[in-house]
């Protein structure tokens, strides 16, 4: 046995023990990583956000925008390319992402390879370096980290759910590794940030101005500010102290585990994170072994991975690339480490092309208000005062005061969420708002159009400012009109012609 295996009997686990617990713990950990790997990477259509800005610099903005935006335009809305050729890159993207879905599928059911969890970690690597800023959040190269790791728990070729050679106990140390760098980043980024982390007091506006809130966020919103300055503490301590004892004794492991997959499900419950959450769940899941895990899976199954534990043999081949994985990923942990330290901390950065070993970090700043883009059409040919216009509706984002804010995690309605941070910006820092609007006045498909007949003749967008309404009111939200955010538009305005000319999207 190795130094790590006799160090776990230490703790109290027999030989017997310590395979059932590594067949246990292994193909939960494995199935839910590589299962959100393409799972997730099929979720990518949505919403909208905001800003403020006149025709003046709509006019300077033409000379800041950068191939980037235009790179990561075209992949949301598609090339100009023409004809068959756009055709054919759409109906390519959409085998791509089925394929990734259908692999995933056999994942989840139980049967997985190293081949396998390869393909579908560098199928999602793909869709994340093409994707730029709509594939650039922080849970996209945690999504890799963890497919990464996922590729050595398993047999090179073996795919059977309780294979005959035993998963690397190294690699259940570096899921260890992984959940403790996510969680202090965060909460390292949280105290080096916004002072209201420090004063205890953001979460008197995170549940309202938090990207997309659920339904549950209007009440949390409105508790005590008791509460919210006890939630807050109880976050640091989760985020700052729980992970340490992930790497400790077994009763320690376990009790930290409790605590930060149950942090987790309060986080899944309290707003639309996307899949963050559920993806956090899988490195936590390293902390339990068959002592605690049997006590909650299925008798069948516990008898079953016992009976594969008995029968099980070591790979010295796989044990060997276990510890050349562990010393890669020391190395790379390098910069992420001193990073943590820093006191310019970055958060939700990659040191490496791979993405192979990442630092992370969520809400250093949160907002005091909460601005939204709306999106609006009319089929007037001449606008006036008296023009009606109608407002374009999201799968997620606030909009209409009196729908009320839905639960759609782990999807993620992407262009909700861009929109979000363009409210807190101008048309010339989200360009690609621009050819929204273009696509929008040709009634692309995709969206919820109130002019389902004909496209309208201009679209604008303009700015509100929301607030939860109190407990008890019929409506959600109240808004007030902050001001424009983008001029009235239509397909004849040469202006903006020249500017979508100008970035390869007039199509």
């Amino acid at each position: 046995m190795s130094s790590i295996t006799c160090c776990d009997e230490r703790r109290g686990d027999s030989p017997k023990g310590f395979r059932a617990r590594k067949f246990l713990l292994a193909n939960p950990i494995r199935d839910s990583a590589v299962a959100w790997l393409c799972l997730c990477g099929r979720v990518s259509r949505g919403g909208a956000a905001t800003g403020s800005t006149d025709r003046r610099t709509r006019t300077d903005a033409s000379y800041s925008f950068s191939q980037r935006d235009s790179d990561a335009a075209r992949f949301a809305y598609g090339r100009r390319d023409a004809g068959a050729d756009a055709v054919l890159v759409r109906n390519f993207r959409s085998i791509f992402a089925w394929v990734g879905f259908g692999l995933s599928l056999v994942v989840l059911g139980g049967y997985a390879n190293a081949i396998l969890l390869a393909v579908l970690w560098a199928m999602y690597m793909s869709i994340v370096h093409i994707g730029q800023i709509w594939y650039g959040y922080g849970w996209e190269i945690q999504l890799l980290e963890t497919g990464f790791l996922s590729i050595f728990l398993c047999p090179l070729l073996d795919g059977r759910p309780f294979p005959k050679c035993r998963p690397p106990i190294l690699v259940i140390w570096l899921f260890r590794w992984l959940g403790f760098r996510i969680m202090v980043g965060a909460g390292l980024i949280k105290l080096r940030g916004d002072p209201c982390w420090r004063d205890l007091t953001c979460l008197y506006y995170h549940y309202e101005t938090q990207p997309i809130p659920s339904p549950i966020s209007r009440y949390l919103h409105f508790a005590p500010h008791w509460f919210h300055k006890s939630e807050t503490a109880w976050n640091h301590f989760i985020e700052l102290v729980a992970p340490w004892f992930s790497f400790g004794p077994r009763r320690a492991r376990h009790v930290a585990g409790v605590l930060l997959v149950t942090f987790q499900i309060f986080l899944i419950i309290s707003g639309n994170l996307s899949f963050l959450n559920y993806l956090t769940i899988i490195p936590f899941l390293a902390c339990f072994d068959d002592t605690f895990l049997r006590r909650l899976l299925p008798g069948s199954l516990v008898k079953r991975a016992e009976q594969a534990a008995q029968e099980s043999q070591p790979s010295r081949i796989n044990n060997t690339i276990a510890i050349a994985l562990s010393i890669l990923v020391a190395y790379l942990s390098i910069a992420p480490v001193l990073n943590l330290v820093s006191g310019r901390q970055i958060m939700n950065t990659s040191f490496n092309r791979f993405d192979l070993v990442n630092t992370y970090g969520a809400f250093g700043a949160v907002g005091r208000e909460r601005d939204e883009i709306i999106f609006e059409g009319t089929d007037d040919t001449i606008v006036t005062g008296d023009t009606r216009w109608k407002e374009y509706e999201f799968k997620a984002k606030p909009g209409d005061p009196n729908r009320r804010p839905p639960f759609v995690a782990p999807y993620q309605p992407r262009i909700d969420w861009q929109i979000w941070f363009a409210a807190m910006a101008s048309p010339a820092e989200y360009p690609w708002t621009l050819h929204f609007v273009w696509k929008l006045l040709h009634n692309d498909r995709g969206t919820n159009n109130p002019f389902p007949d004909t496209p309208p003749h201009y679209i604008r967008a303009r700015l509100y400012r929301y607030q939860f309404s109190p407990l008890g009111d019929k409506a959600w939200w109240k808004r007030e009109v902050i001001g424009e955010w983008l001029p009235a538009l239509s397909t004849d305005d040469a202006e903006f012609r020249r500017l979508l000319n100008a970035m390869d999207w007039l199509d």
